[in-house]
C-alpha cells in the first residue's frame, strides 16, 4: 500500500516569520491519518523550519541541490548540507530548473544518485511541454526523462525515489490535466518502472501529479489508481489551503 504524499513547493517565497507562522498552523492542524505531508522550502529557511516542525507529522525538504559533495560551487548546496538541516526530501529536475537554469536529464541523474547516497528521498520531476503534448510526444518525452533520471540506480534504491509528473504547460498557468489524463501518464510511468525493474518495484514507487493543483482538483486526482499524491506550488503558500489539500 502506497502512502499518499502531499508536497508543497514554496519556490522562492516566504520570509522566516512567514514560514514559522505557516509551520505553527500545520502543527495545530494535522493531515488526516494515512497521508504524508511535506514542505519543500528555500534553503535559508530549512534549519528554522526543522525546529518548528519537530514533533509534527510534517516532513521537510529542499528544492534543489548540487551533485558534488563539496567544492568551489558558489551559491550551491550539497546533499549533506540539506540532511544536516533535518530535511529528508529534495526536489530534483523541476521544469523551472530545466528551463531557466539549464539542467539536463544527465545532471538530474547525477543529483538523484547523490541524494540517495546521502539518505535523502529525491522527488524526480518529469513533464512535457505544450508543443510536445500537441505533437503526441508525451509518452516519448516522459520515458526518456525517467530512464535517464534513474540511470545507474539499482532496484533496491529505486523504490526510495518519488517521481512527480508535472506537465510544463500546467505549471502556474491555472490549467490542470484532467484526472484521467494525469492518471494515464502516471500509469505509463509505472509501466516504465516495471519494464526497467520489476512489477514489484513499480507497485511500490510513489508517483505524484503536479501542475496547478488546488482544492477544487485534488480530490479527483487522488481518486485515480496511479496517482499517489501531489506536488503543489501556488496552493501551498497559504497554510489553510495547503492543509485542506491534505484532507482530501
Amino acid at each position: 500500500m502506497r502512502t499518499p504524499l502531499i508536497a508543497g513547493n514554496w519556490k522562492m517565497n516566504k520570509t522566516l516569520d512567514e514560514a514559522l507562522a505557516f509551520a505553527r498552523y500545520l502543527g495545530e492542524h494535522a493531515p488526516k491519518d494515512g497521508v504524508e505531508t511535506l514542505i519543500c522550502a528555500p534553503a535559508p529557511l530549512l534549519y528554522s523550519l526543522a525546529d518548528a516542525l519537530a514533533g509534527t507529522r510534517v516532513a521537510l525538504g529542499a528544492q534543489n541541490m548540487h551533485h558534488e559533495a563539496q567544492g568551489a560551487f558558489t551559491g550551491e548546496i550539497s546533499a549533506a548540507m540539506i540532511k544536516d538541516t533535518g530535511a529528508t526530501y529534495v526536489i530534483l529536475g523541476h521544469s523551472e530548473r530545466r528551463q531557466l537554469f539549464g539542467e539536463t536529464d544527465a545532471s538530474v541523474n547525477r543529483k538523484t544518485i547523490c541524494a540517495l547516497k546521502e539518505g535523502l528521498t529525491p522527488i524526480l520531476c518529469c513533464g512535457e511541454s505544450l508543443e510536445e503534448r500537441e505533437a503526441d510526444r508525451t509518452t516519448e518525452v516522459i520515458k526518456a526523462q525517467v530512464i535517464s533520471g534513474l540511470h545507474g540506480i539499482a532496484e533496491a534504491d529505486v523504490t526510495k525515489v518519488v517521481i512527480a509528473y508535472e506537465p510544463i504547460w500546467a505549471i502556474g498557468t491555472g490549467k490542470t490535466a484532467s484526472s484521467a489524463d494525469a492518471n494515464e501518464v502516471c500509469a505509463a510511468i509505472r509501466g516504465i518502472i516495471s519494464d526497467l525493474y520489476s512489477d514489484k518495484a513499480a507497485e511500490s514507487l510513489r508517483i505524484l501529479y503536479g501542475g496547478s493543483v488546488n482544492t477544487d482538483t485534488v480530490k479527483g486526482l487522488m481518486a485515480e489508481a496511479d496517482i499517489d499524491g501531489a506536488l503543489v506550488g501556488g496552493a501551498s503558500l497559504a497554510a489553510e489551503s495547503f492543509h485542506s489539500l491534505t484532507t482530501f
